[in-house]
């Protein structure tokens, strides 16, 4: 009996370890699968990598290629022109040079607007040195004409410069006038006082007349104010070199002193007349106003400031262009 026991006993391990054989073929052939699909896994992607690598290779190849065949397009393209590109260059710096001596041109008639004369025939000279370099890529015959101008411009420049300036001429007749004005706003005071002296012991309608003259007189000083009032901005307005606002200073000013005048004085003395025709004769030349101021007396009378306001204004200073600015200001073929 216990050798059957032991038997039976024995028999289900026997057993087990089939069972557990069988599982372990099962498990080592599965694990042979995954390892095999893993590697047909990795075989599989390796080959897709590889298979990119080798198309991004073709195509960076591609692209050379293409680069290439365009880069020789260009180098036939090119030694087949007749190499326009110098000219175009050459006309580019020639155009950067004209707009550059436009520009320094500009400057000269400013500093002339200045009154700086001897800095713009400075600016004129360097100008007509910078033409004579041969680095001008200027037109040959262009910069024969604009050299010609610059030396004329400065010639001009010097014989201006030699003489007084319209604008010191305008200034030095406003003053006059303010002199005269003053002069003669005193001779009024000292007139009307020894008048209102004299006739302090008549009637009452006499008293009463004095008081209106008194009052005319007191008008009569009141527009001489006022019209030395506007000569001083009219002589603010010369030294800032503002022609539009002198003209209109001198103007009202005029306007200003013809209403001290009787109409009837005027007619007899004819000054419209003769301030047209001065004023038409002065404004023939700049220079006409200098030489007339200089012969001119001092004024006597408002008639006679009034001619030398219509001088003034006939002869307002205007600025003088200088011939390169008109040069370069046509336009060129």
């Amino acid at each position: 009996m216990s050798i059957n026991s032991e038997s039976l006993s024995k028999e289900p391990s026997a057993i087990q370890q089939r069972r557990q054989a069988n599982t372990l073929l099962l498990r080592l052939q599965w694990l042979v699968i995954l390892l095999l699909i893993a590697a047909l896994l990795f075989l599989y992607i390796s080959h897709q990598r590889f298979q990119h690598s080798v198309n991004e290779r073709l195509q960076s190849n591609e692209q050379v290629v293409s680069r290439l065949n365009e880069m020789d397009d260009r180098i036939f393209a090119m030694s087949q022109q007749t190499l326009p590109e110098p000219s175009v260059a050459t006309n580019n710096q020639a155009q950067n040079q004209l707009d550059l001596l436009r520009i320094q041109i500009q400057a000269a008639n400013r500093l002339l607007a200045d009154n700086n004369d001897s800095a713009a025939i400075d600016l004129l000279r360097g100008l007509h040195w910078q033409l004579a370099q041969s680095s001008n890529e200027i037109a040959p015959a262009l910069t024969v004409v604009i050299k010609q101008s610059l030396l004329k411009d400065i010639e001009r420049l010097q014989a201006q410069s030699a003489q007084p300036s319209p604008w010191q001429i305008q200034n030095l007749a406003i003053q006059n006038i303010q002199d005269f004005l003053h002069s003669h706003e005193r001779a009024a005071n000292s007139n009307s006082n020894g008048t209102s002296n004299n006739n302090g012991n008549e009637s009452t309608q006499q008293s009463r007349a004095v008081s209106n003259n008194n009052l005319a007189l007191t008008r009569r000083q009141l527009t001489i104010h006022e019209v030395i009032m506007t000569l001083n901005l009219a002589n603010q307005a010369s030294n800032m070199r503002e022609q539009d606002q002198l003209v209109s200073y001198l103007t009202q000013a005029r306007k200003q002193l013809k209403t001290l005048v009787p109409q009837s004085s005027m007619t007899a003395s004819k000054q419209p007349a003769q301030a047209e025709k001065s004023a038409t004769s002065a404004a023939e030349s700049t220079n006409d106003l200098a030489k007339n101021l200089e012969t001119m007396k001092a004024p006597s009378d408002i008639p006679e400031v009034l001619d030398w306001l219509d001088r003034l204004i006939a002869n307002a200073p205007k600025p003088t262009p200088l011939l390169t600015t008109q040069i370069l200001d046509k336009p060129q073929r």
